[in-house]
């Protein structure tokens, strides 16, 4: 066989049953793109007059599809990124907050891997030009491209398989100076970073048996979390480069695109104007809009039968000194009313407690007399809210002997003393003197003994043997 030219190890291909068949196995494989089951060849086989086994014809499909792969296999280019050119952007299930979905905006920068991660109540558009702009300004700049795959935020359908793109995600590239672009599809080598992401990001941030991460009590709560994560994983030395992201995002920062002041604004509603009592106005209904918004503009649509508010916040990430630290965030979610009907919530005036009840006084003291009674303490302040209430006659004359009283005693007990006699209205001539001597006695007292259930000074309980107690209303029958 070597001086013929052939392979010693090669054996020699024998005559088989099923070679007449091959030609017709080819024929289906090539047809069916390779996806033909060889139990479906085989019984076609059996009608043409094969009448060999099954495993036979097993071996022969598996050896032609093979072959047929073998000129067809994808071959995959190493995609080598450039500082500055390319953003990918994905999504990812988030925990549930109060029996509520989120998702998490993860977003990844290819040549200095940095990672951000920003949670979201939905993927629509206004939520992602949102996590866009945050994103961006975190990193502190805009690449070239901005990569994802083919969501219908991004992509409105496909002609001929070029997907056709959604304007406004065409204007919002202009307004940042960046190209929106989607990848190929089943293609990891152009958008498989980012992927990555997600994947990593969902198996530290959502809740599972295994990372015994708690669940969150509040979207402010996964907030957090994601930041200190992205602070984390930024801050770690990346297996594929060697280095920090962080301190690879400072050199590819030369590569960036300058972000523009405003955010893009067409995709997050209608602006609005909040007013002083932080509310704005959305179909004739008020809205409340949480502190530190008052005199600014949000922005303002309807997701559902909810109202979204987007506004400008201070945002702390890296970015912050290229873009003055503000960043777009959603600021609340309200429910669709109707005119008449505000919605307003009061964790939005935690300055204003109460509701639409009475408002507590606040003693504002305008004479000498009247800041000498407050500074005795809390217990004065209350006395004389409690006392003006109540209609207590000679108010003035009782405050002048409280700090007479409290020069002599000290200001701690009679503090004590007006506590206690506000709370069960005592407001007499000679109730606080009273209050204040029982304050004295009980604070002279010695320690108090109590007895100990587990310890008596009785002797034994052999007395009690002989005790019996008399019946009451016996009869002649018991």
């Amino acid at each position: 066989m070597r001086d013929a030219g052939g392979v010693p190890s090669e054996r020699a291909p024998r005559p088989k049953s099923i070679d007449p068949f091959l030609a017709k196995i080819e024929e289906k494989v090539e047809r069916l793109g390779g996806k033909v089951r060889a139990d479906v060849v085989h019984r076609d086989l059996v009608a043409m007059g094969f009448r060999g086994s099954e495993r036979t014809t097993r071996r022969a499909v598996a050896t032609i599809k093979e072959s047929w792969r073998a000129g067809r296999r994808r071959v995959y280019r190493p995609w080598i990124p450039e500082p500055g050119m390319w953003l990918q952007w994905d999504w990812g299930e988030g925990p549930r907050i109060a029996g509520r979905r989120t998702q998490l905006f993860c977003a990844w920068l290819a040549w200095s891997k940095f990672r951000v991660v920003l949670p979201s109540w939905d993927q629509t558009l206004g939520s992602l030009t949102a996590c866009l702009d945050a994103a961006l300004r975190t990193i502190g700049g805009a690449p070239t491209y901005l990569l994802t795959d083919n969501p219908r935020t991004v992509t409105v359908e496909h002609i001929a398989k070029i997907p056709v793109r959604h304007p406004q995600m065409v204007e919002l590239g202009r307004h940042y100076g960046c190209v929106v672009h989607t990848c190929e599809p089943f293609d990891p080598e152009s958008k498989g970073g980012v992927e990555n992401t997600v994947k990593i990001a969902k198996a530290d941030l959502v809740p599972t048996t295994t990372n015994l991460r708690s669940s969150y009590g509040s979207f402010a709560e996964l907030q957090d979390a994601c930041a200190r994560w992205a602070e984390q994983v930024n801050h770690r030395m990346h297996r594929s480069t060697h280095r920090l992201p962080a301190h690879m995002l400072d050199e590819e920062l030369a590569h960036l695109h300058p972000l523009p002041a405003d955010p893009y604004a067409l995709a997050l509603g209608e602006e609005r104007l909040v007013g002083e009592d932080r509310t704005v106005r959305w179909g004739d209904v008020r809205y409340s809009v949480p502190p530190g918004h008052e005199g600014r503009k949000v922005w303002c649509r309807v997701h559902g039968d909810e109202l979204v508010i987007v506004g400008q916040r201070k945002h702390g990430g890296p970015g912050e000194q290229q873009t003055g630290g503000v960043a777009l965030a959603e600021l609340w979610r309200h429910q669709l009313s109707t005119p008449g009907r505000p919605r307003i919530v009061e964790a939005h005036y935690p300055d204003h407690p109460g509701g639409n009840g009475p408002r507590q006084p606040k003693p504002r003291p305008q004479t000498k007399a009247e800041e000498r009674f407050l500074a005795i303490g809390p217990g004065a302040e209350t006395w004389l809210i409690e006392a003006a209430a109540t209609g207590v006659a000679r108010i003035r004359a009782k405050m002048a002997r409280a700090i007479e009283l409290a020069s002599l005693i000290g200001t701690e007990r009679v503090d004590a003393a007006l506590g206690l006699a506000a709370v069960h209205g005592r407001f007499g001539e000679t109730d606080l003197a009273s209050i204040c001597d029982h304050l004295t006695r009980a604070s002279a007292a010695g320690p108090t003994s109590v007895a100990d259930e587990e310890h008596s000074a009785q002797p034994g309980t052999a007395s009690w043997a002989a005790f019996r107690a008399t019946p009451r209303n016996r009869t002649s029958t018991d």
